[in-house]
């Protein structure tokens, strides 16, 4: 447990939002398809101590796209998936995780932030609950928006499998 910050418990694919050791906000998401891992091309969520590094999308319409943690210009819709069947969508915002563990989730072949490790949006019809993604923490896209209103840069993040 974490007494003030974020709380992402893999079992059982949920997002807490802990404030003086109450928990004031609780989501559904979805992790990583292949399980809990720290190594760079592992498509696993990464586990321990991390912090938010950066919070990326601040007044951006929600269903936004991002690319390299900028927006497109592109609003997310069903037409525009159709044309890239492949895409990983992320979407509305990005809270991008900092590990806080050398040899664990930082430094080297394990380090989150430059493996990309997100807190993002996704398409609605995506589902969360369930682990799908490609390592980041997807969640839908109003879950995000409130989240990303409710934190900011440096808030404590602790992943647990």
């Amino acid at each position: 447990m974490i007494d003030d910050g974020i709380e992402i418990i893999l079992p059982e694919q949920r997002l807490r939002l802990w404030r003086e050791g109450v928990p004031v906000c609780d989501y559904p998401v979805s992790t990583a398809r292949n399980g809990a891992g720290e190594q760079e091309g592992s498509e696993c969520t990464p586990r321990g101590r991390h912090r938010i590094r950066a919070c990326i999308g601040a007044g951006c319409a929600p269903g936004t796209v991002f690319v390299g943690r900028r927006p497109t210009g592109e609003i997310y819709s069903e037409a525009l998936a159709a044309r890239e069947p492949g895409r990983d969508w992320i979407l509305s915002r990005i809270l991008w995780l900092c590990g806080e563990e050398p040899g664990r989730n930082r430094l080297g072949e394990v380090d989150s932030m430059r493996r990309f490790i997100y807190i993002h949006g996704c398409p609605d019809s995506e589902p969360v609950g369930e682990p799908r993604s490609h390592g980041c923490i997807r969640m839908t896209n109003r879950d995000v928006i409130d989240l990303f209103d409710r934190v900011g840069p440096g808030t404590p993040v602790l992943i647990r499998g």
